[in-house]
């Protein structure tokens, strides 16, 4: 045999290999299931819950009540059981491979030595066995700790119900459901995700082009990219459950849908188990329409109070809790969407898109009036693609959007702050169409969690690690990320968008500058086990902290005698009164960290598991604290009339006290002199701000103002090239406490 022909042979056969691999791949031969892991089944010593023991001690100098000890926690973690998660952990995309809910177990223990967490993953990816598996991995996490009276720590089993409406009368926006139990039987036999277009977006993903571009891209790691496929395909092979049948009557393995929280409520209702349902990331602009507001779910039984009793403020998405008069957009007299023009503090998004075309037609010299016009289509067709209105102009840049549809004012706030679906609009509204007592009123006790997608509970103990403890991702090819983004050339005309096809907003360029480390949720507990937690979580007895375990307590000291409260009510409780209520505030800084791990962390986990998953780094307090550096007070009058402005009952800041400078915590008591006066309900909430400490995206866009306090510039952190890997983006911020709010009513009103 020839030379030539033996040639032609070998290419040949190499040609079948590779075509072979190709076809295997779009078929989806390669795939596998998501390694599990194994959760280290060693109890922590005695030295993970001295944090604990020293807070008792520092409670009883603050005066606090010795029946209670403060416990932290995070009602909000994600592992790769969620489609964003798994796509957001392959190398392309700078994640570090899965991470199943034995992760999660390990990294609240010996990372972040939590006294408790939960797993909230998307229901919408959640398919039988993957809820098997985590309601195994959750008790196999509660079963290391030998005493279950006094546990290292609590695992809480839930999931996060992720609803998106592509209108603000249709959206209501995530919602985390957590249970009290974890045991078969005691627990839904299947999670019930939300109805529309993110359960669509689950079950009509296509990853072809992803498994076959991938390994082209990343060969070395060709095997996360059949695996993600594989991972869709079992979802979507999933039946989805025949509406309008009782929960326990459907098939065990049908994914189960709720398409509005009316339904989400009658279900847990069948199933009559314990549980919580916590909104989070309410104010999010990458989620939420602009225009959106909490009214829609003060009516037709989207509210119930026996389920919603906490609302998560704070979590690694920004913070969701203060309200501002201004909006990105407004309705006519006609009740039509329009465009606002800006005020002296805000810059609607769909203005700026105009303004944007408008000066690149200008500088291609075309006449004024024509690029005033092309100015006004792009303020169109901004309004009409909904969220995603960033993409209606071609080749934009994070320069050219300067701080346009950002909070400027608000604490490390939401990407496209939504004021309307606030925690404070929230608090403020009440439904006058309804006369069903508590129904017509939210009454949210306040909560932080981290919102975190590499299962990595509770990151905010330490700023570092953007790329993990953050969810900051993406490509780091700036080539390759314009390519995926699908960005175009820039042009001196605006696009039409079919929003049908997008159900998120974000612009990775800008958004990635909105991404934190993540908040936690604290408890005034009885004890360290899962019913003395659960029944602090039900009395509303928790704060929120954006991150540092900041100690907090805030009563009302002059209630009426009820039982054994002797007249001292504390955060999160209701109560009516004539005269005029006083309050007591004390609050002590967290700990400062030392660098790395204590050393029965290292090992325990090894240094090679020390890095895979705490990045080397856990919290590892020191003796002395952070000062507390003032108290802010926030009082809300809630609506008498449906035309009375919200910015007008919503008093923030109403007092503030500034505090000593010596680390050793602030005390205050104040009293309401108006309450007499004005007559009115009224509702009183704490902020603990705490020294300022270098913080990831502390300075979120970093703009560059002018003389007249317009952003010509900004500086944001970038995940591609252009920001170096190892740049965390600190910024000074004021970390702090949000404590849940007291509710007094007028009891005569």
């Amino acid at each position: 045999m020839s030379i030539k022909r033996r040639l032609f042979l070998l290419l040949g056969f190499l040609a079948l290999l590779i075509l072979g691999y190709f076809i295997g791949a779009w078929f989806g031969w390669y795939g596998n299931k998501q390694n599990l892991r194994a959760i280290t089944e060693v109890e922590n010593p005695q030295q993970v819950r001295a944090v604990a023991k020293r807070h008792q001690g520092d409670k009883e100098t603050a005066g606090g009540s010795l029946a209670k000890q403060v416990l932290f926690g995070d009602l909000h973690v994600h592992t790769t059981f969620s489609m964003d998660a798994f796509q957001n952990s392959l190398p392309i995309m700078q994640g570090q491979g899965v991470h199943p809910p034995a992760d999660a177990c390990d990294f609240a223990r010996f990372c972040s030595a939590l006294d408790f967490y939960s797993i909230n993953d998307h229901a919408e990816s959640l398919t039988q066995e993957r809820w098997q598996q985590t309601k195994q991995s959750i008790e196999q996490c509660n079963g290391v700790s030998a005493d279950s009276s006094n546990p290292d720590m609590v695992a809480f089993l839930g999931w996060e119900w992720t609803q998106i409406g592509k209108t603000p009368e249709t959206h209501f926006g995530h919602k985390n459901v957590v249970l009290r139990d974890y045991q078969e039987g005691q627990v839904p036999a299947r999670p019930i995700s939300a109805k529309g277009q993110a359960f669509d977006a689950m079950r009509n993903a296509n990853v072809g082009m992803l498994k076959i571009a991938g390994p082209l891209l990343d060969f070395e790691n060709r095997q996360e990219f059949f695996d993600i496929d594989r991972f869709v395909r079992d979802t979507q092979a999933a039946d989805i459950c025949q509406a309008g049948v009782h929960v326990k009557e459907l098939p065990l393995d049908c994914l189960e849908r709720a398409a509005t929280p009316a339904e989400l409520f009658e279900k847990l209702r069948q199933w009559d188990m314990p549980a919580v349902v916590i909104p989070h990331g309410t104010a999010w602009g990458n989620t939420a329409p602009a225009g959106s507001s909490w009214n829609m779910q003060l009516s037709q039984d989207n509210h119930d109070a026996g389920y919603q009793t906490a609302i998560e403020i704070f979590s690694g998405h920004g913070n969701s809790e203060e309200y501002r008069s201004w909006r990105g957009v407004t309705k006519d007299k006609q009740g039509n969407w329009v465009c606002p023009e800006p005020s002296e503090d805000f810059i609607p998004g769909c203005w700026q898109a105009g303004e944007i075309i408008r000066k690149r037609c200008l500088a291609e010299e075309h006449p004024e009036q024509e690029c005033a016009t092309r100015a006004e289509v792009a303020r169109e067709n901004f309004l009409s693609a909904g969220k995603p209105g960033f993409k209606t102009v071609p080749g934009s840049t994070a320069d050219e959007w300067q701080d346009a549809g950002q909070c400027r004012d608000c604490y490390l706030p939401t990407y496209n702050h939504r004021p309307g679906m606030s925690a404070q609009a929230a608090l403020a509204i009440r439904n006058f169409n309804s006369g069903d007592g508590e129904a017509e009123r939210f009454k949210f006790g306040f909560i932080g969690s981290s919102d975190n997608h590499a299962a990595r509970a509770g990151t905010g103990y330490k700023e570092l690690e953007r790329f993990g403890f953050t969810d900051s991702h993406g490509p780091r090819s700036t080539w390759l990320y314009n390519k995926l983004r699908g960005n175009k050339a820039p042009i001196a005309e605006s696009m039409a968008l079919n929003s049908k096809k997008h159900i998120r907003g974000s612009n990775k360029e800008r958004s990635n500058s909105f991404m934190f480390t993540g908040g936690l949720v604290a408890v005034h507990a009885q004890g360290r086990d899962r019913q003395a937690i659960w029944d602090a979580i039900q009395r509303n007895e928790v704060y929120s902290t954006s991150g540092p375990r900041i100690l907090l307590w805030f009563d009302l000291i002059n209630g009426p005698e009820q039982g054994n409260n002797q007249g001292t009510y504390s955060m999160g409780q209701s109560l009516a009164m004539t005269e005029q209520p006083s309050f007591r505030i004390r609050a002590l800084g967290a700990f400062k960290q030392k660098p790395g791990c204590p050393e029965f962390t290292a090992d325990t986990l090894g240094q090679a598991e020390l890095e895979r998953l705490c990045k080397g780094e856990c919290y590892n307090p020191s003796d002395e604290r952070h000062a507390i550096v003032r108290i802010e007070i926030v009082k809300i009058t809630p609506q008498n009339s449906p035309d009375e402005a919200l910015g007008s009952v919503i008093h923030d800041v109403w007092k503030s006290f500034d505090c000593p400078a010596d680390g050793q915590g602030c005390s205050v008591e104040f009293t309401d002199d108006d309450f007499a006066r004005a007559q009115r309900d009224s509702l009183y909430y704490v902020r603990a701000i705490q020294q300022a400490t270098a913080t990831i995206n502390g300075g979120t866009l970093q703009c560059q103002y002018d003389e007249n306090g317009q952003c010509i510039k900004v500086n944001v952190c970038y995940v591609d090239e252009r920001t170096p890997a190892d740049d965390n983006c600190l910024a000074d911020s004021e970390h702090r406490a949000w404590s849940s709010p007291i509710f007094v009513d007028y009891a005569d009103s």
